[in-house]
């Protein structure tokens, strides 16, 4: 099968490692299909969803059922590469994907993969559900694959519950009695919500003095970071606390995200200090 990199919505890149390369100098035959594995990994975080938590609230997996290569052209040690996946089709059980990997546009392989949505347990079909059908459906068809929202508590706490318990309580091991408080009733909230309806980014806007909005529970599913969601977060907050007349906003930022915040036009205030057992640095935005 021939394929251009055009055929393709999803191209992931990949750079060629020297423990891939064989004794021809080239790269060995059976690592192309963990080049597509990988690439199927990054496939589901531009999807929005993080793969264990997904399959866990579909009550299924799924299993590789036929994977097939054919070889074109080789890739040598330290080159770029490009690898595409392209859904095919959707069956009872199973999901056919189409894959190639590519070089300067150049097709190396070509690919066949197929998935078969099982019972975790005894590893018997089923079928694949309609939720993840549309999703995977909607995602060829360039529909987006995430939802920003704004709302309260009462509207959106339920589900932003598990992403906080599972980034703030079980990540980073804070106190539960921390991390909700009775200011939820009363915050603009923010999230961003994926295809299936979970949750996989938040925070919350309160008021900090009068003109003065203060944003924090930020917080990102640990497996979809770096995808920019947590900016969208920030910007609706920031949206939210300008549309109601603030001139600044602070927050008590983790030193290990100050850079991000520093990008997004907040300038630290004072010294680092501890909060909750880790290190914090307050920072501070105001309106032009």
């Amino acid at each position: 099968m021939s394929y251009a990199p055009q055929d393709f919505r999803f191209l992931h890149p990949l750079r060629v490692r020297w423990s891939e390369v064989d004794m021809q100098k080239i790269v060995f035959n059976a690592h192309y299909l963990m080049y597509l594995d990988t690439a199927m990994g990054a496939y589901w975080r531009e999807l929005a969803l993080p793969y264990a938590d997904t399959m866990a609230s579909l009550a299924g997996d799924l299993f590789v059922k036929k994977a097939t290569l054919e070889y074109h052209a080789p890739a040598l040690y330290d080159e770029l590469l490009q690898v595409g996946l392209r859904l095919e089709s959707i069956g009872n059980s199973s999901v056919r994907y189409a894959g190639a990997v590519f070089r300067n546009g150049a097709l190396l392989v070509s690919a066949e993969l197929i998935y078969v949505f099982a019972d975790p347990a005894s590893r018997t079909s089923r079928q694949v559900p309609t939720a993840l059908r549309k999703v995977l459906s909607d995602f060829e068809a360039g529909t987006p694959m995430i939802e920003t929202v704004t709302g309260p508590w009462q509207a959106l706490g339920e589900s932003i519950t598990p992403l906080r318990n599972s980034v703030f309580v079980n990540e980073q091991k804070i106190s539960p009695a921390l991390v909700y408080d009775d200011a939820d009733e009363s915050a603009v909230h923010a999230a961003v919500v994926n295809g299936l309806g979970l949750v996989v980014s938040s925070g919350r806007l309160l008021v900090h003095a009068p003109g003065t909005g203060r944003i924090g529970r930020m917080a990102t599913d640990p497996t979809l970071r770096g995808q920019g969601l947590a900016r969208r977060v920030l910007h609706a907050l920031m949206n939210a606390s300008k549309q109601r007349g603030d001139s600044s906003i602070v927050l008590h930022a983790q030193t290990s995200a100050a850079g991000f915040y520093r990008k997004e036009g907040f300038e630290p205030v004072g010294p680092e200090f501890e909060e909750a057992g880790i290190a914090h640095q307050e920072m501070e935005f105001r309106w032009p």
